[in-house]
C-alpha cells in the first residue's frame, strides 16, 4: 500500500496543529542573535523573536538546515514505512534549503524516491502547498500527482508584503529587484512581490493605510481566488487591516497566523502579508 509523506521547512509556518493534524515533517532553519543559535519553532517561538528582534542591536541571522537533516528525517520516514516523498520548500532564489533537500534527496536514493519542489514562496504561501499535498496524500494520490499538484500551485501562488521598514532586507541581502527602493524608503511605505520567489518591488506607497488598499484592491483583481492568507510579524495594526478587508471579503475565507522568525529576520517588525492561489487556465 502506498505510503506517500509530506516534509517542509519551518518558513511555512504552519501551526503545531497543523503539523500534527496532517502528519507532515517540518526541518527546522536556525535563528542566531550574537552568538546564540536557536532552532525556530522548538527554542524560538514568534512572539519571543519579534520581541527580542526589536529589542537588539544587531539583526540576528538566519541559516539553513544541511543535507543530512534532511536525509536522518528522510531514512526515518522511509524507515517508517514510506513509500516515497514530497519535499515542498521556500522560495530556492531565496534560501539553499532546497538545494539541500535536493541533496539528500540523492542520497537516499537507494532506500526511498524522494520528489524535491521549489514553493517559489515563503511562510503561509508555501503552507498552502504543504497542506495541500498532505490532503493528496492522504487521499491516496500517487507521488506524480502530488509533485505536479504542488509544482502547479508554486506556479499560481501570489505573494506580496508590506513592509514596515526596508532596513532588515537591507542588511540582509535579500532585496533583489527592489534594490531601487531602499534609497527612498523616508516617507514611504513599500509592498514587495514575492510571487516569482524573488523579492521585487510591487508598489510604494505613502502610508501604511494607502498599502492596505493597495493589497486588498491586488486581491480583487485577481478574483477568484484560493488559499487566502493573511501573516504577520508582530504588526499592531493586523486587525485594522483585517477590517478594511472585511469590507470587500468574508473574512472566514482567510486563514490568519504569525510569520514565523526565519522570514521575520528579513520582512522586519510590522511586516503584513498576503497569499492567495490564483485560477488556472482552463
Amino acid at each position: 500500500m502506498s505510503s506517500i509523506r509530506i516534509v517542509t521547512d519551518s518558513a511555512s509556518d504552519l501551526t503545531d496543529d497543523l503539523i500534527e493534524q496532517w502528519g507532515i515533517s517540518v526541518i527546522p532553519l536556525i535563528v542566531t542573535f550574537g552568538d546564540e543559535p536557536l532552532v525556530d519553532g522548538a527554542e524560538l517561538a514568534p512572539q519571543d523573536f519579534y520581541a527580542r528582534m526589536s529589542a537588539a542591536e544587531e539583526l540576528p541571522t538566519t541559516a539553513a538546515p544541511s543535507p543530512g537533516q534532511f536525509e536522518e528525517v528522510f531514512r526515518g520516514l522511509a524507515a517508517d514505512g514510506a513509500t516515497g516523498i514530497v519535499c515542498v520548500n521556500l522560495s530556492y532564489e531565496l534560501s539553499v534549503t532546497g538545494p539541500a533537500a535536493v541533496t539528500a534527496a540523492k542520497s537516499v536514493s537507494d532506500q526511498v524516491e524522494v520528489r524535491c519542489v521549489d514553493s517559489r514562496s515563503l511562510t503561509s504561501g508555501l503552507g498552502s502547498i504543504v497542506l495541500e499535498a498532505a490532503a493528496a496524500a492522504a487521499d491516496g494520490q500517487s507521488l506524480d500527482e502530488i509533485e505536479a499538484l504542488c509544482a502547479d500551485m508554486a506556479e499560481r501562488t501570489r505573494m506580496f508584503g508590506a513592509i514596515d521598514t526596508m532596513e532588515n532586507l537591507r542588511k540582509g541581502g535579500r532585496v533583489g529587484g527592489a534594490k531601487a527602493m531602499v534609497g527612498s524608503m523616508l516617507s514611504i511605505k513599500p509592498i514587495v512581490d514575492v510571487s516569482s520567489g524573488r523579492v521585487e518591488e510591487a508598489a510604494r506607497t505613502r502610508t501604511r493605510r494607502r498599502s492596505f488598499a493597495w493589497l486588498r484592491d491586488r486581491i480583487l483583481d485577481d478574483e477568484p481566488v484560493t488559499h487566502l492568507c493573511v501573516g504577520h510579524g508582530a504588526a499592531e495594526d493586523m486587525d485594522d487591516f483585517l477590517a478594511l478587508l472585511g469590507t470587500s471579503i468574508d473574512l472566514e475565507r482567510v486563514r490568519t497566523g504569525w510569520i514565523g522568525p526565519v522570514i521575520g529576520t528579513h520582512a522586519g517588525q510590522g511586516v503584513i502579508s498576503v497569499t492567495y492561489v490564483v485560477a488556472g487556465d482552463d
